[in-house]
């Protein structure tokens, strides 16, 4: 490996060390759905973003919630002298990818067959630390 390939490597590990994901795999909601609920979150704190879903009536919001838990938990897995309160978690990137789709025909008039598409979802889920120091 080349100093300046290496350089570069060391310095993206040093950067995803305050940073922690998780993933959700072949989630039965649309994507649309789901993008309704990961915009409200996007950009917000841990505790706040906890909140928003734990209140929120849809039921993607459970999945992220579930999600975000997770995602908690891989960070502390990964720091385990720091503290979650004194990091300032926050929601870095979420993401929501389309997955696979299950075609199925629903009889119309006249003998004729509509399809219909139920639609899955793949979200990531990326936690950042605000304070460098940790």
């Amino acid at each position: 490996m080349g100093n300046r390939k290496r350089q570069t490597a060391q310095a993206n590990k040093e950067a995803k060390k305050s940073l922690a994901f998780a993933k959700l795999n072949n989630c039965p909601t649309s994507p649309r759905k789901m993008r309704l609920v990961a915009d409200l979150v996007r950009g917000e704190g841990v505790n706040k973003a906890l909140a928003i879903l734990k209140f929120n009536s849809k039921e993607a919001s459970r999945r992220l919630e579930t999600l975000l838990l997770s995602a908690l938990a891989n960070w502390e897995a990964k720091n385990e002298d720091a503290d979650i309160e004194n990091a300032a978690l926050y929601v870095k990137e979420i993401r929501v990818d389309g997955g696979s789709m299950l075609k199925r025909l629903r009889p119309a008039p006249q003998g004729r067959a509509h399809r219909i598409r139920k639609r899955s979802n793949h979200v990531t889920l990326v936690l950042g630390s605000n304070n460098t120091e940790s």
